[in-house]
């Protein structure tokens, strides 16, 4: 009789978000497959567990999915663990899981903390149909592909980012979704100084760009409005470009947007006016 994979979330900055549950799990199982196991271990002290811990994360070699399989075969329970919420969701977990139902291993989700589902309760943006893309690409074609696909979809989009990369997408996100597009930026949820800010993306870029952001981000996208022109806001900037460098004045630019491109009207002004102040780059 093998063992079992529990797959347990874990708190995402409030250790009180731990389950009972989860607690018993862990507490009960002989070995944690960790993202983290400095992480993992400040939370099993906190539950006053001491199973066996190893490392499983994005590096780890196929001789510890291996290894991790084989104590499972053997009948030794397994908790895995990421650095916070639910494992296999933006981290290495799926490898561990998709390896555990091949060999006929029971996998059991001991559900809780998410930091995609608590951004979307309280960001105010329709949740009942979303897309989570993840961390986005630093660069090139496959981060404007995914910013395209965001810029495209009807439906709410959640976005994980780094602290220091959260301005430049944000301003990725405006040049391709427009600037007026509704967005929130979830900052440090459960802890002592979350924050959860609305606006455009033009608003939201700007406000992180004089107040320096710290800690875990998510980033929601609204939807794109039913109806709406599908407008490729690169072509705008560099057909703006190319009047303003002509002579036309910015009211003269604005119309032909508006004209050429279907651009709403408040949203071709907006857009000729920060490029006629130096803003915006293709």
């Amino acid at each position: 009789m093998s063992g079992t994979l529990f797959v347990v979330a874990t708190p995402i900055g409030n250790l009180g978000d731990l389950s009972d549950r989860a607690k018993a799990v862990l507490r009960s199982v002989q070995v944690v497959a960790a993202e983290d196991t400095r992480r993992a271990a400040i939370l099993l002290q906190h539950v006053s567990a001491s199973p066996k811990t190893l490392s499983c994360h994005a590096h780890s070699p196929d001789s510890r999915l291996d290894e991790l399989l084989e104590i499972l075969e053997q009948g030794s329970d397994v908790a895995l663990l990421t650095d916070a919420g639910s494992p296999a969701v933006s981290d290495p977990g799926p490898a561990l899981v998709t390896l555990a139902h091949r060999a006929g291993v029971q996998v059991v989700a001991v559900p809780g903390p998410s930091a995609v589902t608590a951004a979307l309760s309280i960001a105010g943006f329709p949740a009942d149909r979303y897309v989570f893309l993840g961390f986005p690409p630093k660069k090139g074609k496959n981060r404007s592909d995914l910013l395209e696909a965001a810029h495209r979809s009807a439906w709410t989009v959640v976005f994980f980012e780094s602290p220091e990369r959260l301005v430049r997408l944000l301003d990725d996100l405006a040049q391709v979704c427009g600037p007026t597009r509704e967005a929130a930026v979830l900052r440090e949820m459960t802890k002592v100084h979350e924050e959860c800010k609305t606006g455009t993306l033009k608003e939201l870029a700007g406000y992180y760009q004089e107040c320096q952001p710290k800690g875990e981000v998510t980033v929601l996208l609204a939807g794109a409005s039913e109806g709406a022109p599908d407008v490729n806001w690169v072509e705008v900037e560099e057909r703006a470009r190319e009047m303003l460098g002509h002579g036309s004045s910015r009211r003269d630019v604005a119309t032909a947007l508006v004209q050429e491109f279907s651009v709403p009207k408040r949203e071709a002004y907006e857009f000729v006016n920060e490029i006629g102040e130096g803003g915006k780059t293709a």
